[in-house]
């Protein structure tokens, strides 16, 4: 997990990093794997009172690696992580499956966590960002419900989360178009919690101040804020059952094909 996801503990504050600098902390199996070990972990870790999530080098998350998107350049590769031919349908973390577990894990988690967002969060990396409870971002932060451009569906929890989050019409803007936003419209939209010089720094600052209230209380608050939801079964499963049918489809292999071949795509109706 190490090699992917870094955890130090201090007074109560759990400080998250991912730390895949060189390739802008993007997802591929061994970030899944961390993300779901760093929840599990955090779970269980005792003393725990706040955890801030953020990433090293230039971005807090670029997305899918480009690895998985080469897999689904041929026809047949799926580039699903966990392995190939991974059933997305199966719950195998509660209501959640494995990709799904890498954000929904932080929901999970008993206490409050903090995003501290900077460079680009993309596709599978701004779904992770909404696995926390709130998002610190910086100025020139930017970020995209990015699937659409590889012919794909956001498939990591991000539509239930985001659904509680956004109007109807702006997240069918963002998913449908897969636009770039910038931090300031992510604060337009809800999706932003605040605009700081320094995210990390401020999310420890905060989390510090949180980790100083009382631990039941908070621990209360968050069950709370959590049961003011619906429930997100049907969506998580709902976001399964759609991703599946297109990953290895025509129309999503030529949506890969297109991008990294830097043409425009040829779809089929």
């Amino acid at each position: 997990m190490e090699e992917r996801v870094s955890i130090s503990i201090s007074e109560g504050v759990a400080d998250v990093r991912l730390v895949r600098a060189d390739k802008m902390n993007a997802l591929d199996q061994a970030m899944f794997e961390a993300l779901v070990a760093a929840t599990d972990r955090l779970s269980k870790e005792k003393g725990v009172r706040v955890v801030v999530l953020s990433g090293e080098g230039r971005a807090f998350c670029a997305g899918l690696d480009m690895g998985r998107f080469a897999a689904m350049k041929e026809k047949g590769g799926n580039g699903i992580p966990g392995g190939e031919n991974r059933d997305l349908t199966k719950r195998t973390h509660g209501q959640a499956n494995f990709p799904q577990q890498a954000v929904w894990g932080w929901r999970q988690l008993p206490v409050p966590v903090i995003a501290a967002v900077h460079g680009v969060a993309f596709g599978g990396g701004f779904q992770l960002s909404l696995g926390a409870d709130m998002r610190f971002l910086s100025a020139d932060a930017r970020m995209s419900v990015m699937e659409i451009k590889w012919g794909l569906v956001p498939d990591m929890a991000g539509t239930p989360i985001l659904a509680s989050l956004v109007r109807d019409d702006i997240l069918r803007d963002l998913t449908y178009t897969g636009r770039i936003f910038s931090a300031q419209e992510a604060m337009s939209y809800g999706l932003a919690t605040r605009i700081c010089d320094d995210p990390r720094a401020t999310a420890l600052e905060v989390a510090r101040e949180i980790a100083g209230k009382s631990p039941d209380a908070i621990r209360a608050a968050k069950r709370l804020l959590n049961n003011l939801s619906v429930d997100p079964g049907p969506a998580l499963l709902a976001e399964s059952v759609e991703q599946q049918k297109l990953i290895g489809s025509a129309n999503q292999t030529e949506a890969v094909r297109s991008n990294l071949e830097k043409r425009a795509a040829k779809y089929a109706d």
